[in-house]
């Protein structure tokens, strides 16, 4: 039997490309277009991937790619540090509009990706406090540039890159899951005895003196998607304010109308100090960014932050026109409309096949439910995990796993999908799970 296009492409790949990076998905691309892949067989994808999280606007959305082509014909680059332009500074000015991070001023710093932007966070939070210390927490995925890679938990993406950069501590993820609402009253009581537990943190590991920040994931992305507390998230709010700890939440998958607002932190009524972005900011072009108070990203030194194209004027470009074209469809409203439908199917389908979903969670429209073996969490099943993304792919839909065990199905669709797009990707999810 001959080897179809997408099997050539793979084969292409053994031969070419380092075999650790990373297979999601058993799928290929040639074009796309709102919420669908047109794979190199012709086939037309359902796509629940989203380029991880990158597509909340669709793919290749018409304002975004005129932006593109327009902004490539009269400036590719020049190094904003060598010879500033519009693009960058009208970008700047958009996000700092859209994510006021309190009310002296706001300013931003472009980069080409979410690490690179976790990586400048964690310099500036270092050098406006003259700490060293760096918190963060168990489940996290930060990225795969060294200081991103150390804050980052699961092992797989880390193993053998070692000696991780130092004075880094980690601390239980605070997420409020079934099995901890059998542990404790209630949420409240959670929170309480998380918040506890940080404060005694600060007196045997590491003293809050010497923390310059706390970086956190108000959604984990890779981690499964667990959702922070929201009581806790206020507690350590007021904690790095009192103790002078400056506060990262990185929104890089969370961002842009994927939980229903612009920004996950806006859920629960914090403002933080800094934020790192990324993914959907751009259509898919590579850039990302850190927003931080005006008074901690003037404190660091004349360069100590930059980058030869970090802020691109075509990325740069097409960020701003995805930005626009977000407002223009009201993405929040889609990310809610999303959201409401796929967690109404995750919760049918935790009720019909208990044996086999263990915990439904996320927030918005970035949702996961979990994969287990005999209704038990405490047996992940990355394996029948695998086989409902190959069933899925073998079905005309993309979808991809997450987690620490990878036994998390999490939906990363376009927000623009239709509804009928929707309820199919989702029809072809649950009978992937009967059978």
């Amino acid at each position: 039997m001959m080897p179809t296009n997408t099997e050539r492409l793979f084969e292409r790949r053994k031969q070419y490309v380092p075999n650790a990076l990373g297979v999601f998905s058993p799928a290929s691309a040639v074009s796309a277009k709102g919420a669908y892949i047109t794979d190199a067989d012709g086939r037309e994808m359902l796509d629940f991937a989203g380029g991880i999280g990158v597509i909340n606007a669709g793919h290749c959305p018409e304002p975004v790619v005129l932006a593109i082509q327009e902004q490539a014909a009269k400036l590719i680059h020049s190094c904003f540090n060598v010879a500033i332009y519009d693009a960058y500074l009208d970008l700047a000015e958009k996000l700092a509009t859209i994510f006021p991070h309190g009310n002296n001023g706001t300013k931003v710093m472009l980069t080409n990706t979410g690490a690179e932007a976790v990586e400048n966070a964690i310099k500036i939070a270092r050098q406006a406090t003259g700490r060293d210390a760096i918190l963060c927490f168990g489940g996290a995925f930060h990225g795969r540039s060294m200081m991103a890679m150390t804050l980052t938990s699961k092992v797989g993406y880390k193993t053998g890159c070692g000696p991780y950069a130092p004075e880094v501590y980690r601390m239980p993820y605070p997420y409020f899951g079934p099995r901890e609402r059998t542990m404790y009253k209630d949420e409240a009581a959670f929170a309480a005895h998380h918040e506890a537990e940080l404060l005694s943190f600060f007196n045997t590991q590491v003293p809050a003196s010497q923390v310059a920040a706390v970086i956190l994931e108000v959604v984990q992305g890779e981690g499964g998607f667990n959702v922070v507390s929201k009581p806790y998230l206020q507690a350590l709010r007021r904690i790095c304010t009192e103790k002078g700890i400056i506060l990262i939440l990185d929104e890089v998958q969370s961002g842009f109308g994927r939980t229903g607002k612009w920004a996950g932190y806006e859920h629960f009524d914090v403002i933080p100090d800094l934020s790192t972005w990324a993914k959907s900011m751009g259509s898919g072009m590579p850039i990302g960014c850190v927003i931080g108070k005006t008074e901690i990203m003037d404190a660091i030194n004349p360069g100590t932050i930059g980058g030869t194209y970090a802020g691109n004027p075509v990325c740069a470009a097409a960020s701003l026109a995805t930005i626009r074209y977000m407002e223009a469809i009201d993405i929040n409203a889609h990310g809610i409309r999303v959201g409401a439908q796929v967690r109404e199917r995750f919760e049918q389908w935790q009720k019909r096949f208990p044996e086999r979903i263990g915990d439904v969670r996320g927030l918005g429209a970035m949702l996961a439910f979990e994969v287990v073996k005999n209704g038990d969490l405490a047996q992940p099943d990355a394996d029948f995990t695998k086989k409902i993304i190959q069933y899925c792919n073998d079905n005309g839909l993309i979808v991809i796993s997450s987690g620490v065990n990878g036994n998390c199905i999490r939906t990363l669709s376009p927000l623009v999908i239709s509804d009928a797009d929707l309820q199919r990707g989702l029809d072809i999810i649950e009978s992937a799970l009967a059978q």
